[in-house]
């Protein structure tokens, strides 16, 4: 199962998850006199940014919004990257949030589990109902697809509903739950179903109730880094140093505007921000 795929990926390289967050104002300049067409130069610095840290990250996630932002071009780039992580052995998150229903969700996930845009795990968002996330179960069933819906997420607006109570429980608990219920179903051999929750690494409080209600839920932890995430926040969402991965997406992709080191090409200023990073988790 794919889901055992990760776990396994996470035991042999550990639990960053590199964000190809790709802005053209992050790529250096080297790569764009080189190339003209917007693709070519998304490609190539996505490309070697896998090239110089697959040995080191779990699952590489591309948020689909700094690709539609460049146009027909930019999807080109989403689409290229993922053939390439799929080319490599390399798992993928498609983070694409989708949270309609019915025939629009079909079609939602046909274009990202199995079209041209197709990724190992999407992401999507349950709050319109848990009958936005039922279109997507019968991809699960093969076992060669997962998702991370969103659970309780890192951003301060979290706490506008995400926190409300209802029926003396929170409405990030009442969607877990569900959660873990459906994804009951679809359990690895790793002890973690494909049904996995994004679960943000800022508010702390309840980190270690989260984990210890959905153990069997494998978790995609965002908000390290660029958003004030730490270390020791990410790794109370792990069980025995795994169970997630944590996801940093600028503060890996920008190394190089930084320069905090005398490395001759951006890809040293890549790998010492992953390594950086995968030595204050696990301190």
């Amino acid at each position: 199962m794919i889901i055992d795929r990760l776990f396994k990926e996470v035991e042999d390289k550990g639990i960053v998850c590199v964000g190809l967050d790709t802005s053209l104002d992050y790529i250096p300049e080297e790569i764009k006199v080189r190339y003209q067409d917007i693709d070519d130069i998304i490609f190539e610095f996505n490309k070697r940014i896998i090239d110089c840290t697959q040995d080191l990250v779990a699952i590489y996630k591309l948020q689909i919004a700094f690709y539609e932002a460049n146009g027909i071009r930019g999807i080109m780039a989403y689409k290229r990257t993922m053939e390439y992580l799929k080319s490599k052995g390399l798992l993928s998150i498609g983070d694409v949030k989708r949270g309609d229903i019915s025939s629009t969700a079909e079609m939602y996930a046909k274009a990202h589990l199995e079209g041209e845009f197709e990724a190992d795990f999407i992401t999507l968002n349950p709050y319109m109902g848990f009958d936005s996330i039922t279109p997507y179960l019968k991809y699960l069933e093969s076992g060669d697809k997962g998702l991370f819906v969103l659970l309780r997420t890192s951003n301060p607006g979290a706490k506008d509903i995400e926190y409300l109570e209802a029926k003396k429980k929170r409405v990030y608990y009442h969607v877990g739950d569900k959660l873990e219920e459906m994804g009951a179903k679809y359990m690895g051999t790793c002890g973690y179903s494909a049904l996995g929750a994004v679960v943000g690494g800022t508010h702390l409080d309840e980190a270690v109730e989260i984990r210890d209600r959905y153990k069997n839920m494998f978790f995609l932890i965002p908000g390290y880094g660029a958003q004030g995430g730490k270390g020791s926040d990410a790794a109370l969402y792990l069980r025995d140093g795994n169970g997630g991965v944590v996801n940093s997406s600028r503060g890996i992709i920008t190394a190089h505007m930084k320069k905090p080191h005398g490395y001759k090409n951006f890809e040293g200023y890549i790998r010492q921000a992953v390594l950086t990073m995968k030595e204050d988790i696990s301190r």
